[in-house]
């Protein structure tokens, strides 16, 4: 007999007290307790095993040879993402040239080689807060060959019973090959040999220099946005920058090897030289996918899922932007450039987006200086602190703000108010206004009002450092897109209500069963409490309106320090509708109308801006006016 038999023993002959009882309950609810937690999901995660499995990439590629429609709000058909011949050429793990393998590994998973297919990390987040984890290959590949990319606890539960099963089945050279396959580069492709081909007109082969790996490499994460051709060079080089140090710093590239960023060798995209769709209707594409991508459903998914996605856009008032947008630059000059956005107030909805038609460059998302088109978020700051519209405001001819010297003759008097400044177009007052406030408190309000803390991971009205906000934020020098500016005025025509611009408002599978649809997030803007709000709002709006049913503030900003001006806006609203209208240039430079006076925001940006509201109020009750005032003549600096 053993000693613990003999305790056992010992124990059974003790009498049967209500406090072993209870004990003995507690230990028979530990132990189902125990086996619920481990046995349960252990015998959940080998059923899983059994049941579940992976395509192959071939699979996944044809079934992505499907067309996605892009519908306008009164269900018309906008454009279709049709997929192009020869853009999923399968290359075998052996023909991808080692410098990309090695640019895709340190971007996307570091860790590749050792790793079990998953990121421990990741999945315990997920199962935590009921969100997505961090993602590695195997896991990334999982996701596409599913489709299923939406965070949940399901998802996660199925992506680690995967990545599982396909590591222990594969080899790791075969899961790359697998992923590489089928991941998106952007313009439509799949795999490496069609990114090479559409961003750099080349064969893919060792000949491929580390800068071009590391552009292809930092398109996977999010292609509809990285491309340069969707967000500028200088965001597309700050991705690429990253991708550079994460190959120094992971020893793949020596720390003092020269690598840079090859933008003068991206290609125009294939989609525009190919004629498939117009370059205005290329940048609601990337603008619809960009917004897309980050709300879960890249392309690749919508591909699989023969999904139509249900724009926010109005069918006739895109094209009576458009019209009034060629109309009034077919006979300026050559250089001016335009973009026109339009913005529902109540909803944040897009209804106009046009971007130009003259380049794969999209002018409603590039940021532009938003000049004296900035002062109402200046009054609004002021507004929030106790100023009123018809306090006069000392504004002399020289102001100090900030260690720098602004020099603005009065055109306003002695007795200068905000709505008198705002009307005169005096630029005196608001420079005092901004000194008064600190430029703190013109980004907050701006902010507040819609503009967003960054753009493309860019800090909006901020120094090139990010943090520091300097005295060029007093005349708008700091720029801002005209989507942006479009989604704040609407702030205003609110009456202090933001909400988020969108151009999606619902995706729908092959069935026409509703999978994703944009969620509504007005809020009181400038103040917790919405009266204060609302009258901030009101009272910026008084300062705007001329008498008519509309409010409008035209604006420019100067070219240097010097008395031209190089870029020019109207924006303005009714309760209806919000809208941006930008004209400049490619460049900076000093520009000139066709009459040969410098650009101003009152002349060709503000026919565009009647132009689109007049349309877009045909059956509306409150009009804008047909005509404003005759335009303001500028007093020498």
């Amino acid at each position: 007999m053993t000693l613990a038999t003999e305790e056992n023993e010992e124990e059974d002959a003790k009498p049967d007290t209500p406090r072993r009882r209870r004990w003995r309950r507690i230990r028979r609810i530990g132990y189902w307790t125990f086996g619920l937690l481990v046995g349960v999901p252990l015998i959940a995660f080998w059923v899983a095993y059994l049941v579940l499995d992976v395509r192959s990439p071939q699979e996944v590629l044809a079934g992505l040879d499907k067309t996605v429609v892009l519908k306008y709000s009164d269900g018309s058909t906008l454009l279709k993402v049709i997929p192009a011949d020869g853009d999923r050429t399968f290359v075998p793990y052996s023909q991808v040239p080692a410098k990309l393998r090695d640019a895709i590994i340190a971007t996307e998973d570091p860790t590749f080689w050792d790793n079990q297919g998953f990121d421990p990390t990741g999945i315990g987040r997920a199962f935590l807060t009921g969100v997505g984890g961090g993602s590695g290959i195997t896991q990334q590949y999982i996701k596409k060959s599913t489709g299923d990319d939406d965070a949940t606890l399901g998802r996660k539960f199925a992506e680690l019973v995967l990545a599982t099963k396909i590591t222990q089945e594969q080899s790791k050279e075969q899961i790359f090959e697998s992923y590489v396959n089928i991941i998106s580069f952007g313009r439509g492709t799949f795999g490496p040999a069609a990114a090479m081909n559409a961003y750099f007109g080349k064969k893919l082969d060792d000949s491929i220099t580390w800068s071009e790996a590391a552009f292809l490499a930092g398109m996977i994460q999010s292609p509809s946005v990285h491309d340069p051709a969707a967000s500028g060079d200088a965001h597309a080089a700050r991705r690429w920058e990253y991708v550079r140090d994460k190959l120094k710093d992971r020893g793949y590239v020596q720390s003092d090897e020269k690598m840079a960023y090859p933008g003068a060798e991206v290609q125009a995209p294939s989609e525009t030289r190919a004629g498939r769709v117009t370059y205005d209707e290329f940048h609601i594409k990337q603008q619809v996918l960009a917004e897309l991508e980050q709300d879960g459903f890249p392309l690749g998914r919508l591909q699989q899922g023969t999904m139509t996605v249900e724009t926010t856009l109005d069918h006739g008032m895109q094209d009576a932007a458009k019209k009034a947008l060629q109309e009034r630059l077919k006979s300026e000059p050559k250089e001016f450039r335009g973009a026109v956005v339009a913005v529902d107030p109540k909803t944040g909805a897009v209804r106009v987006y046009q971007g130009g038609d003259q380049g794969v460059r999209d002018y409603a998302s590039t940021p532009h200086a938003a000049g004296s088109a900035f002062y109402p978020f200046t009054l609004a700051a002021a507004l929030r602190r106790g100023y009123g519209p018809d306090v006069p405001v000392p504004a002399p001819e020289e102001q100090e703000f900030l260690g720098e010297k602004f020099k603005y003759p009065d055109v306003c008097g002695l007795k200068c108010t905000p709505r008198t400044a705002m009307r005169a177009h005096a630029d005196g007052p608001f420079i005092a206004l901004a000194k008064k406030l600190g430029p703190d408190a013109l980004s907050d309000t701006a902010r507040q009002a819609g503009i967003p803390e960054t753009v493309d991971g860019t800090p909006t009205m901020r120094e090139k450092d990010g943090f520091l906000i300097g005295p060029g934020i007093a005349i708008g020098r700091y720029p801002l897109r005209p989507l942006d500016m479009a989604g704040a005025y609407a702030t205003f025509a609110a009456e202090g209500r933001r909400t988020t611009p969108h151009l999606v408002a619902k995706v729908r599978d092959e069935s026409g069963a509703v999978v994703w649809e944009h969620t509504d997030t007005a809020r009181p803007a400038f103040d917790e409490d919405g009266d204060e709000s609302r009258r901030i709002a009101q009272d910026v709006t008084g300062t705007l309106t001329d008498g008519g049913g509309a409010a409008l503030r035209t604006g420019e900003a100067e070219h240097g320090s010097s008395p031209d001006n190089q870029d020019a806006w109207a924006v303005g609203y009714t309760p209806q509708l919000a809208t941006a209208v930008w004209i400049g240039s490619d460049d900076d430079r000093r520009l000139k109308d066709a009459s040969g006076a410098k650009l101003t925001g009152d002349v060709v940006p503000a026919d565009i801006w009647r132009g689109v509201m007049a349309a877009a109020h045909q059956d509306a009750t409150a009009r804008p006016p047909a005509a404003g005032p005759p335009p303001v003549v500028r007093p020498p600096r």
